[in-house]
C-alpha cells in the first residue's frame, strides 16, 4: 500500500523550499585533503579499513597544489565547495588555515571546514565561513557504537564555540546506519539546540571490510521523508543531499523534498558522460535551475592554471580527463 502521507509531505516541503530559497540548486563538491585519519574507527568509513595498511600517513596527504587546482576547476565549472575535509591529524591547523585562505582567494568566498573536532577554532579568521561537525547519527547510543572516538559531546561543544566565534554551523548525517524515523526527534532537537545553519545528508555507501559491507543503501522514499520532515521543521535551513552514481534517480525526489544542493559525485569521472547528463536532467525535471555544470565542456578552460603556474600539471590532468569522457 502506498503511503500517501509521504507524498503530501514532499509536496508541502517543495512549496516551502521554493518560497524560502528559490529555484536554484547547487552542485557541491567536498575537497579532500588526505585519505588518512588518526582515529580511523568509524564503523562505516573507508578510512577505517586503511589505518593498518598505510605505513606512512604522510603519503596519504594530497599535494597542496593539486588541492588548489581542484578548487580552480570548481570555480571554472561554477561548483560550490561543500567543505574542506580531511582525517584527524592529516594537516596541522596552520596548514589548513593556509589552504583555506588560498581557496577563499580562488573562490571569492570563505570555505566550510570538516576536519574533525578541534579546540583551535580561534586560530581561523575570514577564510572560514563555517564549521562542520561530523555527527553522522544523533541517537547517542548509535553514535557511541558507530563513532566511538568522535564524542557527540565534543562535537557539540566545538559547534558552540564556533557559534561564539561568529562561524556558521553545519552537521553531517548519514542515513542507513541503523537509525529509524523515530530518531528524527534527536535530529530535530539537535538542530534547534545548537542552532545549526546547514545539514548535509548522505546515504550509506557500504564499503568492503566494514560491518556495513553487506548492508543496503536506504530506500529513496525513506531518505526523502527524512529530508521533507526536516525541511518543514526548519524552513530557513540549508540542506545538501548526497547520493551516489548508482542512485542518481534519488536526485529529483530529494530536491522536491527540500534539498538546496546535491553532492557526492566523482566530478571529473562523470563530467561530460551520460551520468553527468543524468544529474542535470534530474535537476531540471523538478523545474529547478542548476548552479554549475556537468556537461558544458567550454567551461573547462585551458589546460593550464589561470592563477598559478605551479598548478599547471594538475589542471592539465583534470581538463584532459574531462574532455576525453563521452556520452
Amino acid at each position: 500500500m502506498i503511503n500517501m502521507e509521504i507524498f503530501d509531505l514532499i509536496k508541502e516541503a517543495n512549496n516551502l523550499t521554493l518560497k524560502k530559497h528559490g529555484d536554484l540548486i547547487s552542485l557541491e563538491r567536498a575537497v579532500f585533503l588526505s585519505w588518512w585519519c588518526d582515529k580511523g574507527d568509524c564503523a562505516f568509513c573507508y578510512m577505517s579499513t586503511q589505518k593498518n595498511k598505510i605505513k606512512d600517513p604522510k603519503k596519504a596527504k594530497r599535494r597542496v597544489p593539486n588541492i588548489y587546482a581542484e578548487a580552480e576547476m570548481c570555480k571554472r565549472l561554477d561548483w560550490n565547495i561543500e567543505f574542506l575535509s580531511g582525517g584527524y591529524k592529516s594537516f596541522s591547523t596552520s596548514e589548513i588555515q593556509e589552504i583555506a585562505t588560498t581557496i577563499k582567494n580562488i573562490m571569492g568566498d570563505g570555505v566550510w571546514l570538516n576536519t574533525g573536532i578541534t579546540d583551535e577554532l580561534g586560530e581561523y579568521g575570514t577564510e572560514i565561513k563555517g564549521i562542520t561537525g561530523a555527527v553522522e547519527v544523533v541517537n547517542p547510543k548509535l553514535h557511541n557504537k558507530i563513532c566511538p572516538s568522535k564524542s557527540l559531546n565534543d562535537i557539540s561543544n566545538m559547534l558552540e564555540v564556533a557559534g561564539d566565534l561568529g562561524f556558521k554551523k553545519a552537521i553531517t548525517i548519514i542515513l542507513g546506519l541503523g537509525e529509524t524515523l523515530n530518531d528524527l526527534e534527536y535530529l530535530i532537537d539537535y538542530i534547534k539546540t545548537y542552532e545549526i545553519d546547514r545539514v548535509i545528508f548522505y546515504s550509506l555507501n557500504p564499503h568492503k571490510e566494514t560491518i556495513y559491507s553487506e548492508s543496503s543503501q536506504p530506500a529513496s522514499l525513506y531518505y526523502a521523508e527524512v529530508v521533507a520532515r526536516v525541511r518543514l521543521e526548519f524552513p530557513n535551513l540549508e540542506i545538501i543531499c548526497g547520493t551516489w552514481i548508482d542512485n542518481l534517480a534519488n536526485i529529483g525526489i530529494l530536491i522536491l523534498s527540500g534539498a538546496n544542493g546535491i553532492t557526492k559525485f566523482p566530478l571529473f569521472k562523470m563530467f561530460g558522460t551520460k551520468y553527468g547528463k543524468r544529474v542535470e536532467e534530474e535537476v531540471k525535471s523538478t523545474g529547478r535551475k542548476i548552479k554549475g555544470t556537468f556537461t558544458d565542456k567550454t567551461k573547462l578552460g585551458p589546460e593550464k592554471s589561470e592563477i598559478n603556474p605551479e598548478w599547471d600539471k594538475f589542471i592539465k590532468r583534470y581538463v584532459k580527463e574531462s574532455l576525453k569522457n563521452k556520452y
